[in-house]
């Protein structure tokens, strides 16, 4: 099982940073000063790093060490360029199928998503730089290495993945309940790419905007919606129904 590593003091994550490692997540003490923390502050700016502030007693429960103030997680997998991924997957498939999620937070829906999306046959999947779910050893273990088999992108923007998506001829869906459209009347059958929103606030607006299509699942009892993981479930295999039906 491959971990995610930690490290830790402003040097060693600048160094790290300046390295290109695949940092998921730095967590920086509130209020820390110094040149060197300015340095950080401007490499993480520059690089779009998934960042939080949080009080000195986190960092002395993500460490014992001498943290100086920071802590970064650094990914157990390498993460694709939306453009290098794209061109990679269309020089190779016909009608290749994506999934992006709208800053989902949770690891462990996250791991079960990839787990789901490497059943299904997805070609890769696109997370937001900030605000997104880490790929920690939680999200590699809920995904039963999966993690390791799907490719993943990062973005600055879902909305700019979307934008993309559509210039290089892929269908985008959004999965959202705010539509008419009932899941079953869309096709899947050419390039495609589905966009999961995030546990709490769905799809942002301006990626629904953006979209081709909406979609949404039936939902006959009295809870308004399914966890995210069962939901993408169910869209990423109404695309394999449809792309396996016998030619008629």
């Amino acid at each position: 099982m491959h971990k995610t590593t930690q490290i830790y003091g402003i040097r060693a994550v600048i160094e790290a940073i300046n390295a290109n490692e695949p940092i998921d997540k730095v967590f920086v003490q509130k209020g820390l000063k110094g040149d060197l923390s300015r340095e950080l502050e401007g490499l993480i700016r520059k690089n779009g790093i998934n960042t939080s502030y949080v009080p000195i007693e986190k960092l002395n429960r993500l460490t014992q060490n001498n943290h100086q103030g920071v802590v970064a997680n650094i990914s157990p997998i390498t993460f694709y360029e939306l453009e290098e991924l794209v061109e990679e997957v269309i020089a190779k498939k016909d009608a290749p199928l994506f999934l992006l999620l709208d800053q989902l937070s949770d690891v462990r829906n996250f791991g079960a998503i990839i787990r789901t999306a490497e059943c299904t046959g997805v070609d890769g999947i696109i997370i937001q730089k900030k605000g997104a779910a880490p790929v920690t050893a939680d999200t590699i273990k809920t995904s039963a290495g999966a993690a390791f088999k799907v490719p993943i992108a990062k973005v600055d923007h879902i909305k700019d993945a979307v934008y993309y998506f559509q210039a290089s001829g892929i269908s985008v869906v959004a999965a959202t309940e705010k539509t008419d459209t009932s899941i079953y009347d869309i096709s899947f059958s050419g390039p495609s790419a589905i966009v999961m929103g995030s546990e709490d606030r769905g799809i942002s607006p301006s990626t629904l905007k953006a979209a081709d299509h909406l979609a949404k699942l039936p939902l006959l009892g009295e809870i308004e919606s399914l966890n995210v993981s069962v939901a993408c479930a169910v869209f990423l295999y109404e695309a394999v129904r449809q792309r396996t039906l016998p030619k008629s």
